[in-house]
């Protein structure tokens, strides 16, 4: 019987011990955040030419940023502005020499 309670005892520290281990929750990201994140994610974008496709698709993504932090969704925010910055150091998308992005509007 002895045993057997030195091993809950023992069971019970291991989980606690465990559980101090483990990472803080975070807090939910606040809109200064969000719109800081956004700010330099804008700021690394401008550093290419204005008719280069990544800058057109990473200012897509702030836009979308934008209108998630409008939602209140500010943990998607901040993804957003990730993915622009992502896409500005990366250079995802380029166009070769002599192509050119035509964007449709809804009415075309």
């Amino acid at each position: 019987m002895l045993s057997l309670c030195l091993m809950a005892v023992g069971i019970l520290i291991g989980v606690e011990e465990r559980a101090a281990d483990a990472d803080p929750p975070r807090a939910e990201p606040t809109l200064a955040e969000c719109k800081s994140a956004v700010a330099q994610a804008r700021d690394l974008a401008a550093t290419l030419p204005a008719d280069h496709l990544s800058r057109y698709f990473a200012e897509r993504y702030l836009h979308q940023a934008m209108i998630e932090a409008g939602n209140g969704e500010f943990d998607e925010c901040l993804e957003f502005a990730e993915r622009a910055v992502v896409e500005v150091k990366e250079l995802r998308h380029t166009l070769r020499p002599g192509e050119t992005l035509k964007i449709l509007r809804a009415n075309e």
